[in-house]
């Protein structure tokens, strides 16, 4: 009977244990369909990778501006709480839940002010595309990410396409040059291609690395191209597709492969794995080096299209985002 009772208790300890280990995290913007998505991946159960985390709470604003984005909150608050999520009502009390954030408001120039929040309670804190709306917010962004001690990282789900990562592993040999394309669709809230275009610009970058020193871009209503020259000579491309099919990909150029398919939209699973690794380790898989790289290269192309496509170097992108983020940083002394 003792050795059962010690059993028994033995059991009680361990389910105990197991229950504290659960990772609870906390979804900052029901106002996409990526919170939805996610959700529904870490909370049905049907995810070996997803076990040991659970979504418990969610704050749903959100976009106040953007239509398309403040529609859809009544609906995805009904969404999640099928998947036993909690409805809060400030990011304040969403925090007192939680382990770690994912923030997912839609709207990019809510991303400082929120992220800023997270930072300072010391949550980590993945911030879905885009890290902020412009260069300056993804800078300042960092800037408080560094203050206050808590790594973050954000990236579009296209860079962990399963080719992507080959391409940038070097499975295929070295990357002469790319060409990428995805659709862009305008948002009057926002500077071109922060709040869709990167999904190709990320792309871009995925398979190109880090390096590009100057942009230009041309434009006609159905499209916009921008092309990088890389330090080392080399030359990739983004396409924005305004007036056309809402497809991702293109072609990447190898000694050992020659002309290499880029891979496009697969689905969430694959960047919500590292996700749930970083929210885990505390490493972030992408540097805020090329993040910001990424975000310089949309700025300078903006810059060359407002100056009829003349070419703009990185640096004179970088320094006008530098501007901005310091102005910005002035509200968080």
């Amino acid at each position: 009977m003792k050795k059962i009772v010690m059993l028994a208790a033995a059991a009680l300890l361990a389910l105990g244990a197991s229950a504290q280990e659960v990772i609870k995290i906390g979804i900052i913007g029901l106002d996409t369909s990526h919170s939805t998505a996610f959700t529904k991946l870490i909370n049905s159960g049907s995810e070996e990778w997803a076990e040991g985390f659970k979504v418990v709470a969610a704050y749903p604003y959100g976009s106040q501006t953007i239509k398309s984005s403040y529609e859809r909150i009544p609906k995805y608050i009904e969404e999640v709480k099928k998947y036993d999520v909690e409805i809060v009502e400030s990011i304040a009390a969403l925090l007192e839940r939680v382990d770690c954030v994912l923030l997912e408001t839609n709207d990019g120039r809510l991303h400082l002010e929120q992220a800023a929040e997270v930072f300072k309670a010391g949550k980590r804190c993945y911030i879905d595309k885009p890290i902020g709306a412009t260069l300056g917010d993804a800078i300042a962004i960092y800037e408080l990410s560094e203050r206050y001690g808590v790594p973050t990282f954000s990236a579009s789900t296209l860079r962990y396409t399963p080719k992507n990562q080959e391409l940038r592993s070097g499975v295929y040999g070295p990357v002469l040059g790319a060409d990428c394309y995805s659709p862009h669709k305008a948002e009057p809230t926002h500077p071109d291609y922060g709040f869709y275009g990167i999904h190709g610009v990320e792309t871009l970058f995925t398979v190109m690395g880090t390096g590009c020193v100057a942009v230009n871009r041309m434009d006609t209503p159905k499209g916009h191209v921008c092309v990088g020259t890389w330090e080392d000579g080399r030359v990739g491309t983004f396409r924005a597709i305004i007036d056309g099919p809402s497809i991702y990909g293109g072609t990447a150029y190898t000694w050992k492969n020659k002309a290499v398919p880029v891979g496009g939209y697969i689905g969430y699973k694959d960047l919500l794995k590292e996700v749930l690794k970083y929210f885990r380790t505390g490493e972030v898989p992408i540097s805020k080096e090329e993040t910001l790289e990424i975000f310089t290269f949309m700025r300078a192309a903006n810059m060359s299209g407002a100056k009829g496509g003349k070419i703009v170097t990185m640096e004179e992108a970088w320094k006008s985002g530098q501007k901005e983020a310091k102005k910005l940083l002035k509200a968080y002394k």
